[in-house]
């Protein structure tokens, strides 16, 4: 998925919504928006108040404490656990289950928690959803004339399956736009992986030898550091 410059991490807003979600779950009524104050506790007679939830510049781990039930999906989540579908993915869209398993290995760093997906798209409501890290636009155009045409981009936190099937047939799209002749220095599934996280345009530019920034640069790296794992969690 592209990012954005450099500006305050995005983590800081999303441990707000860790809280919010954590809150809203012990059955607290937080209210809208990316920075609210903390409400108290719907027990407030036989309980203390909830601390309140910090700024976005506050330290999480000053003021709040470590929720109770709230899972932390970015250590629960590992794409190996979802190596059967995109084998079977993979296979009908004709592209490398090992570079689609890489994608998902790219795309796992951020939590992928529903509640938390939708509470960051609801701060930036251009993000991208589910585990491939799909924008609205790229599933969009993918999902015309296949079985998943009636699907909905909003789904994609939900469904994983459905994910990974919209990422595999993006990936053979892109294939299909590669030129035979190409004069870059990247293999086939790197520029596929670029095309993945810059954009199909940007892919035929790197596969005629302009060389990608930093950010294009930074996810190949990862994909090839990802790939050995990659390789032996679809060979499972």
């Amino acid at each position: 998925m592209a990012g954005s410059g450099a500006r305050r991490p995005w983590w800081t807003a999303l441990v707000l919504a860790v809280a919010v979600v954590a809150l809203a779950r012990c059955g607290a009524a937080p209210e809208p928006g990316p920075g609210p104050d903390g409400p108290s506790d719907r027990a407030a007679t036989s309980a203390p108040p909830v601390p309140p939830v910090p700024s976005a510049t506050a330290s999480p781990s000053a003021t709040v404490p470590a929720p109770a039930t709230p899972s932390a999906p970015a250590s629960v989540y590992d794409p190996a656990d979802f190596a059967a579908p995109v084998r079977t993915y993979a296979g009908r869209a004709g592209i490398s289950a090992r570079l689609l398993m890489a994608i998902l290995y790219n795309e796992a760093y951020k939590p992928h928690d529903p509640a938390l997906e939708r509470a960051w798209q609801r701060h930036k409501p251009g993000a991208s959803f589910g585990i491939a890290n799909m924008h609205r636009a790229a599933f969009d155009d993918t999902k015309r004339g296949r079985d998943f045409a009636g699907r909905r981009w909003e789904e994609l936190p939900d469904d994983r399956d459905l994910a990974i099937e919209a990422a595999a047939w993006h990936l053979h799209d892109l294939a299909a736009r590669l030129p035979a002749d190409r004069s870059g220095s990247y293999g086939k599934d790197e520029l596929l992986a670029l095309g993945y996280n810059a954009g199909a345009g940007n892919m035929l530019a790197f596969a005629r030898g302009v060389p990608p920034g930093s950010q294009a640069a930074s996810y190949v790296g990862r994909l090839r550091a990802n790939w050995a794992k990659s390789g032996d969690a679809v060979r499972k």
